[in-house]
C-alpha cells in the first residue's frame, strides 16, 4: 500500500504536525508546552519526541548526505549542542536544499519530503 506523503506509518496525526513538534522542541518547548500548543496528549507528544531522539543520528545523516547529493553547493548544517536539534536541522536543510534545485518541490513542507524520503517511516524503529 503506498502511504500519501503527509502520514508516517502508524501514526494518525499529519507528518507536520508532527513536525512542528519537533521543531518546537528543537527550539527549546518542553514536551506539556508543544502538547498544549498543538492540542495533543502529553503522552502522544512524548512519544514523538522519544522516538526522534532515538532515531537523530541516523535522521541526521540521512538527510544530510541527501543535502549533500542534491545541493550544487551543499552546505551542511553546523553542529550544535544536541542530536535532537541536528537532526531537524539535516531535515530542514535537505528540504531547502531540494527546493532550491526543483521548485516544485517548495510547496511541500519540510515534514511532507521527510515523509517522502523516509517512505512514511521517519518516527519507525528501522528504516530505510
Amino acid at each position: 500500500m503506498l502511504l500519501p506523503l503527509f502520514v508516517l506509518v502508524r501514526r494518525v496525526d499529519l507528518a507536520d504536525v508532527i513536525g512542528a513538534a519537533l521543531l518546537a522542541k528543537a527550539a527549546g518547548s518542553g514536551v506539556r508546552t508543544i502538547a498544549t500548543r498543538l492540542g495533543r496528549p502529553v503522552e502522544t507528544v512524548r512519544g514523538w519526541l522519544r522516538r526522534f531522539e532515538q532515531r537523530a543520528e541516523h535522521v541526521r545523516v540521512y538527510f544530510t548526505v541527501l543535502l549533500v547529493d542534491v545541493a550544487p553547493d551543499p552546505v551542511p548544517p553546523a553542529a550544535s549542542a544536541s542530536r535532537f536539534t541536528d537532526a531537524v536541522a539535516a531535515v530542514v536543510g535537505a528540504w531547502r536544499a531540494t527546493a532550491s534545485r526543483w521548485p516544485d518541490v517548495g510547496t511541500v513542507s519540510p515534514w511532507q519530503l521527510a515523509s517522502a524520503a523516509s517512505r512514511g517511516r521517519l518516527l519507525s524503529p528501522v528504516w530505510p
